[in-house]
């Protein structure tokens, strides 16, 4: 068999060796048993597939000059062409062809060759392409009406699906070319081309058209993305590209033939192509980082990214091309396990396991599966992978790339390294268009799987203190490997998730009694913290401060994880010291050292704004554990619990107001305000007011005794209470 390339003008005037003779092309017919012209259809696929076509032919005539590949045929003894493949180019090369020599008045003995070209699918369509040829529009109104106006264009020519879809093409064709100046001559010079593979010996029966043509099945979406994918790479290196659709068709789909659904569609021959394509646009992301930028606000679409990274500079293609085999290949074959789903299940768990890290019980462990499934919605438009996960994915990855560089022990403590920077840079993974730092994050991956620590020369990657501890963590157990697990089982308590800076590296020994500690009631835990000290932390805007929740894990993990707020080292001697009263904690004993807090001041006669916070629930925040008090070091009785995140709102309130006197608390005024009938009391850091409702004027004031450090000497709630009982006017 012998190719040669030629545009749609020059393969008429072209000879073909038929047999001993030589012959002229003389005739291109399209055969009965083809499908219809389908470029032409009106539905979104093809609609993409034309404009794309339409793109690239406009490209070639203004630009730089295109070659479309192979057209397969034979060519009988009469110099007749039956295209076997190719016929959909073929059928657009005729319509360009014919609004090119219309368009630019061109004399019908230089385009009489169009003549030559035919179908044979319907008797229409073939009359439809001969009566074309010899109609020259006004181009005044849309092609497809001009001509259907046409007294030679019967009406049920319109039920003709191939007349129907060349109709809709002429109009694209005349919408993408008609400021096209010179559009004849650029042809006739070559500006479209494709490769003619004359095929001999083979015998054109309709089981051969069937089994390469699929007549009555159209292409698939997927099956237009390979053909274009396989052209791209083969511009550049035809091994490659050879290589890389035999690993598509056999070794790939034999890696994601297991993560099929049966019984999705009508057959399962399809069925791991938008799987392949979920896990390919990840592929598309990971090389968008790499080059730092973010796919955020680019197109999704699989030949968007075809264009965006497998198309131009060779140098970075091939890059890309062996990226792609590289994140395909390493799934096919780890060592040690059978599929990738044993291997991830052997390193990741959603319990704490020795040698796994764990993740998230709402996540699925199989993460590569995650992938195919889930990267992208269905219309595969929108990725609705989180930002955690792909860098996960990445780490995985980047170890099965590298598995004889990389030892399996290895990998399971680097990915725990990974893990906990993951599960605390919820800020800083991030891919905004003003804070895009995945690329930096990807690259301290990197570092992290091949070398066993991060990359100080990074910068703006995961959070800076998590890289920190990671590092504390790296030194302390090169001296103290045998405290390994009680660490790693610490690392994977659900209120610390990797970070542990809180209990610290010398309290190893507090774990057990940690994992006690939290097995009880959150609200007795946090009565028993403050029973020790003042475990709060200030916000940095120094106006809020971080307290505990009864019901709110997220109030907990605040405290816990290092962060702008002020004091967290304060909260972590304060829970350590809880930590130390016992070996293990229950409820009761939770209760015993609050009430012996409550008891000694009782006894003493101070009550310090803990002693408050303790005794009377309503001054526990039940909700983010938020307190507002922008000087509770001097004026520590004056702060107001928040039932909101950041702001004040009509649920907050003063809890000592609040406590001795619900049902006159003012929601109106944030409750500040305790509101009778004339009278109204607001609450001061040494004293109550009791102020007119009209005039503001203090009418009276209600003072606490307090020592000389400022410390309440008697409980100023049963004061409160008190005066309240005492006079009719306040009920």
């Amino acid at each position: 068999m012998g190719t040669a390339k030629h545009s749609f003008m020059d393969i008429f005037e072209a000879d073909f060796p038929v047999g001993q003779e030589s012959v002229k092309l003389q005739k291109i017919v399209i055969p009965i048993i083809q499908r219809d012209y389908a470029q032409g259809r009106k539905d979104p696929d093809v609609g993409r597939i034309r404009s794309r076509f339409l793109d690239a032919l406009y490209r070639a005539v203004t630009d730089t000059p295109v070659t479309l590949d192979f057209v397969y045929g034979d060519i009988d003894v009469d110099g007749v062409m039956t295209p076997l493949d190719g016929q959909q180019r073929l059928t657009t090369l005729f319509l360009l062809h014919w609004y090119a020599a219309k368009k630019g008045g061109i004399s019908a003995e230089d385009y009489a060759f169009l003549g030559n070209f035919s179908y044979e699918t319907r008797y229409s369509a073939r009359y439809f392409c001969g009566d074309l040829v010899g109609f020259t529009p006004s181009f005044s109104i849309p092609l497809s009406e001009e001509i259907v106006d046409q007294a030679w264009f019967p009406l049920d020519w319109q039920k003709d699906p191939t007349i129907n879809s060349m109709l809709v093409m002429l109009d694209a064709i005349d919408a993408k070319f008609r400021n096209v100046g010179d559009l004849w001559e650029k042809l006739k010079a070559g500006a479209v081309t494709f490769y003619f593979l004359p095929i001999r010996d083979m015998g054109l029966t309709d089981e051969l058209y069937i089994k390469m043509n699929s007549r009555g099945k159209p292409l698939t979406r997927f099956e237009h993305f390979k053909a274009e994918l396989e052209r791209s790479i083969r511009l550049l290196d035809e091994d490659t590209a050879g290589r890389i659709i035999s690993k598509i068709d056999i070794e790939w789909t034999d890696l994601l033939w297991r993560y099929r659904e049966s019984g999705q569609g009508n057959a399962d021959e399809f069925i791991t192509d938008d799987l392949f394509l979920r896990y390919f646009q990840f592929i598309c992301d990971i090389i968008c980082y790499g080059n730092d930028r973010s796919p955020q606000g680019k197109s999704t679409d699989e030949f968007e990214l075809l264009q965006e990274y497998f198309a131009g500079d060779r140098e970075q293609v091939m890059e890309n091309v062996s990226m792609l085999e590289s994140c395909f290949d390493c799934w096919c074959s780890i060592p040690g396990y059978p599929n990738p789903s044993v291997f991830l299940h052997s390193v990741m768990s959603h319990t704490h396991e020795d040698g796994k890290i764990l993740v998230e019980s709402s996540d699925r462990i199989d993460i590569f599966e995650d992938c195919l499934r889930s990267y992208a919605d269905k219309s595969g438009r929108t990725r609705i992978f989180p930002l955690n996960r792909i860098v996960l994915l990445y780490a995985v990855v980047c170890y099965l790339r590298n598995t004889q560089q990389v030892t399996e022990a290895q990998f399971r403590r680097r990915l725990r390294i990974v893990n906990n920077l993951i599960r605390n840079s919820a800020d800083e993974i991030s891919d905004r268009s003003d804070r895009n730092r995945i690329p930096a994050i990807l690259r301290q991956v990197d570092a992290i799987i091949l070398t066993g620590k991060p990359d100080e020369k990074i910068e703006n990657s995961f959070n800076v203190n998590q890289l920190a501890e990671e590092k504390a963590k790296e030194q302390y157990l090169a001296e103290h490997p045998e405290q390994a697990a009680t660490l790693f089982k610490l690392e994977d308590h659900p209120n610390l998730y990797g970070q542990i800076s809180v209990i610290g590296l010398d309290h190893l020994d507090h774990t057990d009694r940690f994992f006690s500690l939290f097995a009880c009631s959150l609200d007795a835990i946090d009565c028993a913290m403050m029973s020790v000290g003042n475990y709060g932390q200030m916000g940095r805007m120094r106006w809020r401060h971080q307290f505990a929740s009864s019901r709110m894990k997220s109030a907990w993990d605040a405290l816990f994880h290092k962060s702008a707020n002020y004091g967290f080292e304060n909260t972590g001697a304060v829970l350590n010291g809880l930590l130390a009263k016992r070996e293990n904690f229950s409820d009761e004993t939770l209760r015993e050292i609050s009430d012996a807090f409550l008891a000694e001041c009782e006894e003493q006669n101070t009550y310090p704004w803990r002693y408050y916070y303790v005794k009377y629930p309503v001054f526990r925040p039940g909700s983010y554990g938020k307190l507002s008090n922008d000087d509770i070091e001097t004026k520590p009785y004056m702060y107001y619990v928040m039932q909101t995140k950041t702001a004040w709102s009509s649920n907050t309130y003063m809890p000592f107001l609040k406590e001795a006197d619900p049902a006159h608390l003012s929601r109106e005024l944030n409750g500040q305000r305790l509101v009778y009938p004339d009278v109204h009391i607001v609450c001061r850091n040494d004293a109550y007011l009791v102020r007119d409702n009209e005039t503001e004027e203090v009418l009276e004031e209600i003072p606490i005794q307090q020592n000389e450090d400022g410390i309440d000497t008697e409980d100023r709630i049963i004061k409160l209470k008190e005066y309240i009982r005492k006079f009719p006017r306040m009920c």
